[in-house]
């Protein structure tokens, strides 16, 4: 594998810390300078933002080493550059004004298009967790059982495959730090080596509801899990709502407005993003949350 070097010229809704820290990937980390260096499959890629146009465009520097001789369309695949997300900010800004303020603020989000395998492991790991902590076990996980990359001196793991995961006891997932999700890794990675569940006939069902229930068998995977990987993964199934602790204030502080927000049902939050944001309920749900969490922080 050797080092490339890809620049996107003029390309709009793509801000470096919009979709890193919005809450989507866990395996891309902000350097000194600004940029992000990540790993996804077999490649390694800093990215970095070397140009801001006057018509709010940016150009974008990828570097790095790739695992096939069309990196960019590799790229172009994996953060979604053929998807028309200025369009989309303009459908949702028209819902409220909610909606204007979370997607100005949110502006440059791209919903990365991540390995299935990966991002199911990636969120049963997130359950109950923070995100440096989920780094700091996907990261253990992946130098304990994925193959070393060398890139530009440093190390880096890429995420074991089910087969690197098939002789890995609980015991071992244990000392990852991985807690109660230890032997719900364990289980899932038998069901997917055993095809209990096929991830390509996953990929291939154009029914989300057919999908998501059969992702609900998986050992750790509840309806909110399943929704982020539905939502964050190559599925893209833009229509589901994931819903935490956050969403569901976002929801109640603007729409439902009851007094104790943990009173408000699922139900009532999954029947509300249905009716008002329709097929783009999952991109409502990421500006809606990345805004209202980030404006949680910054006070």
């Amino acid at each position: 594998m050797k080092l490339k070097q890809y620049t996107l010229k003029n390309q709009d809704s793509f801000e470096l810390k919009d979709i890193f820290d919005c809450g989507q990937c866990f395996r891309w980390n902000k350097e000194p300078n600004g940029s992000y260096t990540g790993i996804w499959k077999r490649n390694v890629v800093n990215v970095s933002i070397i140009n801001k146009n006057q018509d709010s465009t940016n150009d974008i520097l990828f570097k790095g080493i790739f695992e096939t001789e069309n990196y960019e369309q590799e790229i172009k695949k994996y953060f979604d550059l053929e998807r028309n997300y200025t369009k989309i900010k303009k459908q949702l800004s028209d819902i409220d004004e909610n909606l204007q303020k979370s997607t100005k603020y949110g502006k440059g989000i791209r919903i990365l298009n991540q390995d299935l395998w990966e991002t199911i492991i990636s969120f049963i790991i997130s359950a109950n967790n923070n995100i440096p902590r989920i780094k700091g076990i996907i990261e253990r996980l992946s130098k304990a059982y994925g193959d070393k990359i060398i890139f530009e001196g440093k190390e880096y793991y890429t995420f074991p495959t089910p087969n690197q995961l098939k002789n890995v006891t609980v015991e071992e997932y244990r000392k990852l730090g991985l807690g109660f999700r230890d032997i719900r890794l364990y289980e899932t990675t038998k069901m997917i080596l055993e095809k209990q569940v096929d991830l390509d006939e996953l990929k291939n069902n154009q029914n989300t509801l057919e999908v998501r229930n059969k992702l609900l068998t998986l050992s750790g995977v509840g309806p909110k899990v399943a929704d982020c990987i539905l939502l964050f993964s190559e599925l893209k199934r833009f229509e589901v709502f994931p819903i935490d602790v956050w969403v569901r204030r976002v929801m109640n502080e603007l729409y439902i407005k009851e007094e104790n927000e943990e009173k408000v049902s699922k139900k009532k939050i999954e029947k509300l993003a249905k009716d008002k944001f329709g097929p783009l309920a999952g991109l409502a749900q990421q500006y809606l949350f990345y805004w209202r969490r980030e404006k949680d922080n910054i006070a």
